[in-house]
């Protein structure tokens, strides 16, 4: 098997256990909590990328298992550790806030909230609901980068 199809399949088991980890698995007073400043919201968010990584690990189980891919112990470790550390990170909340400010993406990170300068509003004038935020797309590709990286280190090493 080659290193190419045993990233592919790692990556769409992260992937799948990304988005069941992300909005299945965690629990709401996670998601609420996480970014908060202080300890509260750093073990919030430690709690989530837990149950996180665990849903990935069983994912990558199952796939290993059932395709018997050949990953080492030491490429798991690598690409679990450095998934969950950026998912950590990222899921602080001002930590990708900041990254948005730096790359020049504020007014996308605002996107379907009342702080965008064009955002929706009802016929009252209040702001609208929207069927998402810039914030979380970003989150959310940020995510994906490093699912990506991840699956690569998996296949690699």
């Amino acid at each position: 098997m080659t290193a190419a199809a045993v990233f592919a399949a790692v990556f769409v088991a992260l992937f799948i256990a990304h988005s069941v980890g992300d909005h299945w698995v965690q629990t709401s007073h996670q998601a609420a909590e996480k970014g908060r400043a202080g300890w509260a919201g750093r073990l919030a968010d430690a709690r989530h990328v837990f149950g996180l990584t665990i849903t990935k690990g069983i994912a990558l189980a199952a796939v290993v298992l059932v395709l018997d891919l050949p990953v080492t112990v030491l490429g798991l470790v690598a690409g679990l550790g450095i998934d969950a550390a950026t998912h950590w990170w990222a899921d602080r909340r001002s930590t990708l806030a900041w990254l948005a400010k730096v790359t020049g993406k504020t007014e996308f990170y605002s996107l379907g909230t009342g702080a965008h300068p064009a955002h929706p509003v009802t016929a009252e004038g209040k702001p609208a609901a929207t069927l998402g935020t810039g914030a979380y797309a970003l989150d959310q590709s940020f995510h994906h980068l490093f699912l990506g990286v991840a699956a690569l280190l998996i296949a690699a090493l």
